[in-house]
């Protein structure tokens, strides 16, 4: 099955988790709205059939249409073996992925506090605000989280076995948290070793290594979640 991805182009954002899953799958798939004519085509495509989706990223597989980057990594999770086997590792795999969810709407927050409809010139003060409390409270508690769980299972994934779609995630919040915050994460991470040594190990995977060095990787940029305001990295 060839999938179909529908994502804003330009920008990694939420539809970065669903790459990610993609390229380590080796899956066969079009990122749509990146082709000639394809925001178009996306934005079409939203409005159509018993099951459209709210906003993108969404995925066509066949005749599904999937909606959400949770719910999209649950159904790849299991026709890629990027999920355990058991119904109680599914479930479990994809309740911290909703976490990594939760996690993902805070730090869009940090440049974004009021609301996505304000540029961030309108709301640098409470961003500030924002970004400080987000790495005094905030961090500590979701990345401890997953640091934990890592130690408890081994250290090499986040179930101790082999990779899912969550470790691949976790990826994407280092990186994204390196680009944004610079100088804080390199002060944090000494806190979170077993993170930091998953980031690197997931980015030397053959297929993520290969994909992190193509044009398919989209670069991070002021325009996406991960945002680096040289301000709010203070």
């Amino acid at each position: 099955m060839k999938y179909e991805l529908y994502y804003w182009p330009g920008i990694q954002g939420r539809g970065e988790y669903v790459r990610l899953a993609l390229e380590e799958a080796g899956a066969s798939y079009r990122d749509v709205a990146r082709e000639g004519g394809g925001s178009g085509a996306m934005m079409a495509a939203m409005k159509q059939g018993a099951t459209p989706p709210f906003a993108p990223p969404f995925l066509k597989a066949g005749k599904l249409v999937i909606g959400q980057v949770a719910n999209i990594l649950l159904y790849l999770g299991s026709r890629h073996a990027l999920a355990p086997k058991t119904e109680g590792g599914k479930v479990w795999v994809h309740q911290l992925q909703l976490t990594i969810t939760d996690l993902v709407a805070e730090i869009h927050d940090t440049h974004h506090p009021l609301g996505s409809s304000l540029y961030y010139e309108d709301q640098r003060a409470p961003a500030r605000k924002r970004t400080e409390a987000f790495w005094s409270d905030r961090v500590p508690k979701y990345l401890g989280y997953f640091e934990g769980i890592l130690q408890d299972n081994g250290g090499s994934t986040i179930t101790g076995r082999r990779i899912t779609y969550v470790d691949l995630s976790l990826f994407q919040i280092v990186d994204g948290l390196r680009y944004a915050f610079p100088k804080r994460m390199k002060a944090f991470e000494r806190k979170i070793p077993g993170l930091v040594d998953l980031h690197d190990r997931v980015a030397s995977r053959p297929n993520i290594k290969a994909y992190l060095s193509s044009e398919r990787r989209v670069p991070f940029n002021e325009d996406g979640i991960f945002r680096h305001y040289k301000e709010l990295d203070a």
